[in-house]
Order: C-alpha cells, then structure tokens, then sequence
C-alpha cells in the first residue's frame, strides 16, 4: 500500500477529530508537528481498542489483533499496510518513543479477549500500564519532558488513576458483559460477589453498605493516585504542562462526580456534561493560545537530552 507521509497524518487527524471530542481541540494548542503527531498517537491507540471491542466473535477479533501488530512490525520495518501507520512511525521516530509503549497497549486490549478478573490489584495495575499508561508514556515524549526516573513514574501513576476512574464508572457494564476488573480479593473481603455487581438493585437499599465501602475504597486509592500524578508537571516542557492538567481535571472531575453520588454508577452512566469538560480544558489551555498564534513573548523550549 502507498501512503504518502502527509496522507497518513490527514487520515489520523480526521479520526481523532470524530472520536477524540475534547481532547481533539485540545491537541490546537500546540505546535503543529506535536498536534500531528498527537493526532497519530491518538489514531493507533483507538484502532487497537477498536479492534479488541465489539460483538464479533472472540476468535475474529483476536485475529484482527494479530493482524494489527503484524502490520505495526512491518510498518517499523518500512512495511506500511495501513494508512494510520506511516504517521505512527514518523512520531515514533521524531519524538524517540519507545515502540514498546504501543505494542504494549495491544498486548492490553489481546489480553481483555481471555481475562476477565484480576485477583489482586498488583495483577490490575499491570493491566492498567498497558492499557492507559503507555499511552501517557507515549504521550509526554510528544509534549516534551525532562527523562528523569521520578517523571516516567509519575506518567505511570497517572494512567493508573484514569483507568480505575473507568473501572469504577463502568462497574455495573462490565458485569453485565461478565468482566469484573475490580480486585477479587477486595470484592471477596467486602462480602460482595460477581453477580451482585451485575444485578445490582439492591447494593444502594438502606442499610447495605458494603457496596458503598468498597467504593469509597477504590476511589480513595484512585485519588491517591491521582495526587502522585501532579509530580509529572514540573518535568514537563510548557507545551505539555495545560493538556496535561486539563486531563487530569477532566477525569478527576468524573471520580469526583461518582463520589457526589455516593457510590450509584448503577443508575445511569456516569459522565460530565460536554459544556463542563469544555469549560474544565480552556481554563487550562486558553492562556497557551497567545504563544501558539504568535502573540507576546514567548519562551524558548527546553529540549529534554536523550540519556
């Protein structure tokens, strides 16, 4: 297949743009290559997740699956048999990530196909590296940040965070779907079981807190994790400091809004009005806007050395 460089890069822009909302008009407020390449990132991590959900059988997507990491080793190669990856490599290139990090995210989403429980949560956080953190990981070396031990783990913690506030959010889906990402031995300690979880009528009754407890549990976990992400930011190259906030705003927000609510992520799907994520991501970003359109000084970029 032949994809020009430039293509490519339109074709990952114009799936970030219908399926990254928010963070789509986010990605403005950088530098154009940075905003392209946040586009191509985007673009890979959504095609793998993609191929992972559905209805389609489980033999049919494990096979797209394979199909996916052939093709993104044959693109490293200079191989290139989808459009998304001239983009993906030239990132990857420009920006010195790992390629790890996005073969990580598939090995996340293949593993989705056969597990459906975690026994601990040290087995949860491993899941939750490869199916967020690397995407943060991939992310910060696009934004730019000093390559220091304290940073990366911080990036770490902070995949961690959004990925429980998705695990708690979509409790109640993942149960009807027979998936329990919630650690067992915490479910078992709170009295509660895998069925419960999934006809969960009676978790909120009065006088039954055990769903209640083990929420404020979770989620006091996923805020202690979040507190430890905010020590990325002095790491970062200002580029990358207010999407990085707006971010964490905006899913810190959807824990917070869970907590509001008690714990009920069961009688609706839990989420934050459009015109809230927006307001939450421009007290972040639009001081960014006068140095990207080329107003008022301007301070030059710090570039990180490889070590």
């Amino acid at each position: 297949m032949t994809t020009s460089l430039a293509d490519s890069y339109a074709v990952c822009q114009a799936l970030a743009k219908k399926a990254a909302r928010n963070f789509y008009y986010s990605f403005w407020v950088l530098p154009p290559a940075k905003r392209a390449s946040m586009c191509a990132l985007y673009a890979f991590y959504r095609r793998t997740d993609d191929l992972g959900d559905g209805h389609a059988p489980l033999s049919e997507r494990r096979t797209a699956l394979d199909h996916w990491r052939d093709a993104w080793h044959r693109a490293l190669a200079g191989d290139y048999t989808d459009p998304l990856l001239p983009a993906v490599v030239d990132t990857v290139r420009r920006f010195e990530i790992p390629p790890e990090y996005l073969e990580t995210a598939i090995d996340g989403v293949a593993s989705d196909l056969d597990r459906t429980r975690f026994a601990t949560f040290d087995e949860l956080s491993d899941y939750c590296y490869q199916v967020a953190s690397v995407v943060g990981l991939a992310s910060i070396h696009v934004w730019g940040f000093r390559r220091e031990p304290a940073a990366y783990e911080a990036a770490r913690r902070c995949g961690v965070a959004f990925q429980l506030t998705n695990i708690l959010r979509d409790v109640g889906e993942d149960a009807a779907r027979g998936r329990v990402y919630l650690p067992q031995d915490e479910l078992d300690h709170s009295g509660l079981t895998d069925d419960d979880l999934h006809h969960s009528d009676d978790l909120l009754r009065p006088g039954d807190d055990r769903w209640r407890e083990l929420f404020r549990i979770q989620a006091e976990r996923a805020e202690s994790y979040y507190q430890d992400a905010h020590a990325l930011t002095p790491y970062l190259e200002p580029d990358g400091v207010g999407i990085y906030a707006a971010m964490i705003d905006i899913y810190h927000a959807l824990l917070e809004k869970m907590q509001r609510l008690d714990g009920d992520v069961f009688s609706k799907r839990v989420s934050l009005h459009p015109l809230h994520k927006t307001a939450l991501a421009a007290r972040r970003l639009l001081p960014r806007l006068p140095r990207v359109l080329g107003f008022g000084a301007t301070r030059p970029a710090t570039r990180a050395v490889v070590r």
